[in-house]
């Protein structure tokens, strides 16, 4: 009888090991001689298929030591398959991981992961125009929006008056209409804020809450960051286009990313279209600004809003350099830390205007990407010195300068 039963279980082993799939694996090195948290890896479906030999369709888990790794799809022509996965690791000194990769089996569920990004638009709907305001409705929250052509600044139609993102550190919106420019909300809470705001009354953010506030001060400036082309000795902000849309692109637990078309853009005899990305991952303050054209506009430019109690700070190291502003600057008072952060091959000039300190930037093949950033006193990592803020600066350099890739072993 014991014959039988051992040739069964046999068989049922074999056949057992020949369906059961290992994980696939691939490693990540941390060069710097410090920790990383929250460090962001892009893993490309190419990779996933090529090195890895699975399906970048199906649905992936991704472990390290036995724990999940967070991570999330991108989808970036929103068509519902993956261009690539945005993986969040937490690296020590010097660390070199090894993540596992595999299908999920069939019934097991998809792991989930706390949400620490968002980004999204939200308009009034059940109203009407009286000339250029929006009269009556509520706020309802879009996929995507095209600016009307009654819209305008003040218009009492879009909530906090354009997009905005967040991260778990803090959040920034930008105005969507002819003022294109970006404002910072800080945070006295890592939850994520931006669904309240604006609902309890149109410009209620100005007033200090639990959540935190706007601190910036932006009027005819640049605020941080915004999109700009350098002409006639000033900062000129997208300013007049024929036509303007935002999309959420993406709202997830690692990243989140608006996006927004900038139809005919004119500057002087030029006109482009423009694509602007601006996206913010878990556990960072940068946003990072994804701009392309669709003609020529040799000097772009960027900046920082020109604030009385602001000290301007420079720094470089490698291909990265900064221009920041330090003080108690805020409209709380207290104390802010602003900057932008850019590529040096991509630098022309830094100068200023009479309300913005500028980095003129180079495209290189109509495309330019470049960060920025906001600190607050009052948030939940609070930067309170001068060296604390430069020190930070030149770890985001150093960041930069050192990104994490995937190596894989050879199949």
């Amino acid at each position: 009888m014991l014959r039988p039963i051992s040739f069964t279980l046999l068989f049922l082993g074999t056949t057992l090991g020949l369906t059961a799939q290992a994980p696939a694996t691939f490693s990540v090195a941390n060069p710097l001689p410090v920790p990383r948290p929250d460090a962001t890896l892009v893993l490309t479906a190419t990779d996933v298929r090529g090195h890895l030999g699975l399906d970048p369709t199906r649905g992936l888990r991704f472990t390290h030591d036995g724990r999940d790794v967070p991570f999330q799809p991108v989808d970036r022509d929103r068509d519902g398959v993956p261009e690539a996965f945005t993986l969040l690791l937490d690296l020590k000194a010097g660390e070199k991981q090894t993540i596992a990769v595999r299908h999920l089996a069939v019934g097991e569920a998809a792991p989930t992961f706390p949400r620490r990004t968002q980004a999204e638009v939200s308009h009034k709907v059940d109203g009407r125009w009286q000339d250029r305001e929006y009269q009556g409705g509520s706020f309802v929250n879009v996929d995507s929006l095209a600016v009307p052509p009654e819209h305008t600044d003040h218009s009492w139609f879009i909530r906090y008056e354009g997009p905005g993102w967040e991260s778990d550190l803090v959040g920034y919106r930008f105005y969507l209409d002819w003022r294109n420019a970006t404002d910072v909300f800080g945070k006295k809470t890592t939850d994520l804020t931006l669904q309240d705001v604006g609902q309890d009354g149109f410009d209620s953010y100005h007033e200090a809450s639990d959540w935190g506030m706007d601190v910036l001060k932006v009027g005819k400036a640049l605020g941080v960051g915004s999109l700009a082309t350098w002409h006639d000795g000033r900062a000129l902000r997208v300013e007049e286009t024929d036509s303007v849309s935002a999309t959420i692109v993406a709202s997830g637990p690692v990243e989140s990313m608006v996006r927004t078309r900038y139809h005919g853009w004119r500057v002087g005899p030029r006109v482009s279209d423009v694509t602007s990305e601006l996206s913010i991952a878990a556990g960072s303050r940068l946003t990072r600004h994804d701009v392309s054209l669709s003609a020529p506009l040799p000097n772009l430019a960027t900046g920082i809003v020109k604030l009385e109690q602001g000290e301007v700070l420079q720094g470089e190291a490698g291909q990265w350099a900064y221009l920041a502003t330090w003080g108690p600057q805020s409209l709380a008072g207290d104390l802010l830390g602003l900057a932008v952060v850019y590529r040096t091959a991509d630098r022309q000039l830094v100068t200023e205007d009479n309300h913005s300190h500028v980095v003129v930037l180079t495209p290189h093949d109509q495309q330019l990407t470049y960060y920025f950033l906001a600190t607050w006193e009052q948030d939940t990592r609070p930067i309170r010195t001068r060296e604390a803020f430069v020190a930070y600066l030149n770890d985001q350099l150093q960041r930069l300068n050192s990104p994490l890739a995937p190596s894989f072993s050879r199949r």
